[in-house]
């Protein structure tokens, strides 16, 4: 069996480990495959929502797989009081598309964006420290609800992707679509079972690969565009023009920024029970503090917000690849997409249906993983089963119902917009009222606890004997013969 000899025989943490340039970047590519649907969609989108040129969006983009690869440097390898140093991806959030959108119609323009980026991360980077206290309000109950929630919230993208991506096409959600992704699909199943260590550790990039041949097969993959354009561009400081700052555009923006932060705390969390290393609190305020200072920096060149992709710690998750080098390879690769736009353009040509067939596996992966960490959860003479439920289905409701909040105040609206920070924000707020504030908690509580302890009289215990068991309702010994069991005695 072939496998990949680690440089670092026995690592003091597991995120530690060194597996080589070569298979760092195989495994780094498919982080970069994972995520680049979504750090291109948000350039996309705000471009689109400014009227800028076919070129400037795509300067855009450039810059914000530039910065992304940047800010994945930051965080894994780390500086001293910047960087978690954990196997996180980062890039443009999607948080803050919408409060985004709302300033360039609103007459700001894409100057005052960048301005309240700018101004808000900066805010943010100022209030990390409280983010990182707040650690021990993270019990297992609380990241096991969050982690499930991130991978529910991130099914429907999936399935978008499945589609084809693009609602608007004539062929979105069509038979060839869907089947190419359960193409993609199969063949990550049948390597995960077929293959060899390292084979089932690359199954989704070799996946993505076999799902690309088939789609160029049948007409439904184009590379013809992937020789337009420049080979290499440098995204320039402030092309867009000076940021600009206004009150309102930046009160809107630090909103995003609080969002950010929440689900960035809950994807450091989530990638460390995945990783199983410690997360301290000075660990998780050094992530906050990476994901900030690159979002301040960002709109120098063209980005916006930056924060953890969660769809990257279903990969985690599903390869077992836990070196946090292998995502700083991944980083290196963003880089050199945002410096060479015609390797972004190869990697954009991959069928978005090829990558929903990856995203079912990778996504649903997330979603196992919490309810893996939900079953170590002790649900007895507790009210913990009532906040995984109220938590998760507050978590869903934006998913099953993405309008429940439309009629309500922009700021809650756009907290509660994200299902990942209102599950986040009610399991917190729960388990503060049931477990930290426990004054008034009855006993046995309501029928939501998973029930009362049971217990035996000593006399009772005093008569087993070892080997003794329970069968169908009988007491049966050692040597398999039913013990019987004396009849009540009417006058006591």
């Amino acid at each position: 069996m072939t496998r990949f000899r680690s440089s670092t025989s026995n690592p003091a943490r597991p995120e530690d480990e060194k597996l080589g340039i070569a298979p760092s970047f195989a495994y780094g590519f498919q982080h970069v495959l994972t995520m680049y649907g979504g750090i291109i969609a948000v350039p996309l989108i705000i471009g689109q929502a400014a009227g800028m040129s076919s070129a400037d969006i795509g300067m855009l983009i450039a810059a914000c797989l530039f910065m992304g690869g940047l800010a994945t440097l930051l965080q894994t390898l780390g500086v001293p009081f910047f960087g978690s140093q954990l196997p996180l991806v980062q890039g443009v959030s999607f948080a803050g598309v919408a409060t985004m959108v709302a300033i360039v119609n609103g007459g700001g323009g894409i100057q005052t964006v960048f301005g309240a980026v700018i101004a808000a991360s900066v805010i943010g980077l100022a209030i990390t420290p409280l983010f990182s206290k707040i650690i021990k309000f993270f019990p297992p109950v609380v990241t096991g609800t969050v982690i499930t929630t991130i991978g529910l919230t991130l099914m429907p993208v999936a399935a978008n992707w499945a589609m084809g991506g693009n609602s608007k096409a004539p062929d979105y959600g069509s038979p060839a679509n869907i089947g190419l992704a359960g193409l993609t699909l199969a063949v990550v199943l049948l390597l995960s079972k077929l293959g060899n260590a390292t084979i089932s550790r690359l199954s989704i990039l070799l996946a993505i690969v076999a799902g690309t041949i088939v789609a160029v097969a049948f007409g439904m993959a184009d590379f013809s565009k992937v020789g337009q354009g420049p080979i290499a561009a440098f995204p320039a400081p402030f092309h867009f023009g000076v940021p600009t700052f206004h009150v309102a555009a930046i009160i809107s923006m630090l909103i995003v920024i609080l969002v950010t932060l929440v689900e960035t705390s809950a994807d450091i969390l989530a990638v460390s029970g995945i990783v199983g290393t410690k997360v301290t609190s000075r660990r998780l305020g050094d992530g906050l503090r990476a994901d900030m200072v690159s979002s301040a920096i960002s709109p120098i060149f063209g980005s916006f917000t930056q924060s953890a992709f969660a769809q990257n710690v279903g990969l985690v998750a599903i390869t077992g690849i836990k070196s946090r080098f292998v995502v700083a390879s991944g980083g290196v690769i963003l880089v050199l997409l945002g410096l060479l736009p015609v390797m972004g353009r190869v990697v954009a040509a991959v069928p978005t249906a090829v990558l929903g067939g990856a995203g079912i596996v990778l996504f649903g992966t997330v979603a196992a993983s919490g309810i893996r960490t939900l079953s170590t959860v002790n649900y007895k003479n507790n009210m913990n089963l009532i906040i995984v439920a109220t938590s998760v289905g507050f978590g869903v409701i934006p998913i099953a119902a993405p309008t429940f909040y439309d009629k309500f105040p922009a700021w809650f609206s756009t907290i509660f917009h994200s299902g990942i920070s209102s599950a986040a924000v009610m399991a917190i707020l729960l388990n503060l009222l049931f477990n930290h504030l426990t004054r008034g908690n009855p006993e046995n509580p309501s029928v939501f606890a998973a029930g009362t302890e049971r217990r035996i009289a000593p006399e009772v215990l005093g008569s087993l004997k070892h080997g003794d068991r329970c069968d169908d309702g009988k007491l049966i010994d050692a040597d398999g013969r039913e013990v019987a069991v004396l009849e009540p005695d009417p006058h006591h």
